[in-house]
């Protein structure tokens, strides 16, 4: 077997601990080296509870640990530290959305490209055999008119863990929106334009028109009623309706399966991976259309 990869984390909150480390230590081709955060106390907590044998808060010390790094940090510090790992020659799993601008996608684009990197984005549920039969039927030629999604958090309830400062700010949109726009995207296609229209709170709608002339819908909120939580996504054609599985993913198992994906690029040389950093620049695209055209509503709503 070949010598294991060294993986490290960025980041020391829930989602670094229970799915970005568990899962590093879970896939094989991977040993989970270094943990950095800004509290270096957190960090040697999280690498202890899961055997790193490094951690501390200096990124450069960080970086020389490892051979990839994931990250499980607000999307505006991401898009800065991947950065510099893509520029130091370090792989990068990076969380959705990959940045909160075009542009800082756009340099994590040029910078994997010139630095030749391999990259994953963890869009979660399209690590998910269940969705990847359906994106497989798609790209075979099942025919689908249409889709919807329908995405209802409450990650901004009080003690739940995702209640974070970057989700008030940025809410559903952002959080949601990603997963939402990537199931649609690889199932209907490419989205060519976005309709926003915002509801109460951080409540959107959005409408996609996809190539080929078929359209999908999504809504999403982080503030929805505990009982109402929940994710659903329905694509519907000639052939009838398919109920898309993006509410019961075992996250672990997909992290797992985004590394092995990223580790067999890494062997291979091969930069082609249908869901890299490029696929997230171009979901961060359609995200930041919609933010802009919900900013201008507000605007005139105001006057």
């Amino acid at each position: 077997m070949s010598t294991p990869l060294r993986l490290g984390v960025v980041g020391t909150g829930y989602w670094a601990d229970v799915t970005h480390a568990a899962s590093a230590v879970a896939a094989p081709s991977w040993q989970l080296s270094a943990v950095w955060g800004r509290d270096a106390a957190k960090a040697e907590a999280l690498a202890a509870r899961h055997g790193a044998p490094h951690a501390g808060t200096d990124f450069d010390a960080f970086l020389a640990q490892v051979d990839a790094v994931t990250f499980a940090v607000p999307p505006h510090l991401q898009a800065e530290l991947a950065l510099r790992a893509i520029e130091a020659g370090k792989h990068v799993a990076l969380e959705k959305p990959i940045a909160v601008s075009a542009s800082d996608a756009e340099r994590l684009v040029e910078a994997s490209t010139a630095h030749g990197v391999a990259s994953v984005v963890l869009f979660t549920m399209l690590y998910d055999p269940r969705v990847r039969t359906v994106i497989a039927q798609a790209r075979a030629g099942r025919e689908w008119t249409g889709g919807a999604g329908l995405w209802l958090g409450s990650a901004l309830n009080d003690e739940n863990p995702f209640n974070t400062p970057w989700r008030h700010e940025k809410g559903g949109l952002w959080d949601l929106g990603p997963h939402a726009l990537s199931v649609l995207w690889t199932t209907l296609g490419p989205i060519r334009a976005v309709r926003a229209v915002a509801g109460a709170g951080d409540l959107v709608h959005l409408v996609f028109e996809h190539d080929g002339g078929r359209t999908s819908t999504a809504s999403m909120t982080l503030r929805a009623p505990d009982p109402a939580d929940g994710f659903s996504t329905v694509l519907w054609g000639p052939s009838g309706r398919e109920d898309v599985t993006v509410d019961d993913v075992d996250a672990g198992a997909a992290f797992v399966l985004a590394y092995e994906e990223l580790a067999e690029q890494i062997r291979s040389g091969e930069r082609n991976h249908p869901f890299d950093v490029r696929f997230g620049r171009d979901i961060v695209g359609a995200l930041a259309s919609a933010e802009a055209q919900l900013a201008t509503q507000a605007k005139e709503t105001s006057r």
